[in-house]
């Protein structure tokens, strides 16, 4: 049985996890268009996240700077900000139905990206807030969700840190990456549970 919550004290002395696959980083349309291709060859369920330069200033803020896809443990990261918007291959990935993808948060996140496109009509998404529910989980952030299914914490140190500098940091890559990554092992172990359930 899944526990409900998590608190605070138990979760900080849970083993820190981290990004052990491939991380790729793409800044252009071309690169983007690669990306996508071999995403769609891989023909598996998707990893989704976001992230945006944080604003310490009250009424300042900025667009989406890099969305994060992941397929098998490897991590694709299109930096937006670099790219001036959402790349035609992109969008249309984000708007295929046929693609499954899995995310966290996901109406924040497009309503962010929206933005970038107005027109942006995401299709194919499963929102974990929404599936953790079915299994009694009370927690709603990627990490604490994570915590209680596999009793390791991702550190979130990294999340306010600046995402539209020129190069992103190894630390950096490898936090963006996991975060999608970690989207679909969420979804991977809750969907395995439940085929434990109805087989019982």
């Amino acid at each position: 049985m899944i526990p409900h919550k998590i608190d605070k004290e138990e979760f900080s002395k849970l083993p820190i996890v981290s990004h052990s696959g491939n991380v790729v980083v793409v800044n252009d349309v071309a690169q983007a268009e690669a990306a996508i291709q071999a995403i769609r060859d891989a023909h598996s369920i998707v990893g989704f996240d976001t992230e945006t330069r944080p604003a310490f200033v009250k009424g300042v803020t900025y667009k989406v700077c890099l969305v994060q896809l992941s397929v098998g443990n490897t991590g694709y990261l299109f930096r937006l900000n670099l790219m001036n918007g959402i790349p035609d291959c992109l969008k249309n990935l984000l708007e295929d139905k046929d693609v499954i993808k899995v995310g966290l948060s996901t109406h924040d996140d497009f309503q962010n990206l929206h933005k970038w496109d107005a027109d942006l009509t995401p299709r194919g998404f499963i929102e974990l807030q929404l599936l953790v529910k079915g299994y009694g989980i009370e927690e709603m952030s990627l990490s604490k969700i994570y915590a209680l299914l596999f009793k390791k914490r991702i550190s979130k140190r990294q999340r306010l840190t600046n995402w539209e500098a020129p190069s992103l940091t190894d630390k950096q890559l490898s936090y963006a990456a996991f975060d999608a990554v970690a989207c679909v092992e969420i979804y991977t172990e809750l969907t395995r549970m439940g085929q434990q359930i109805i087989n019982q």
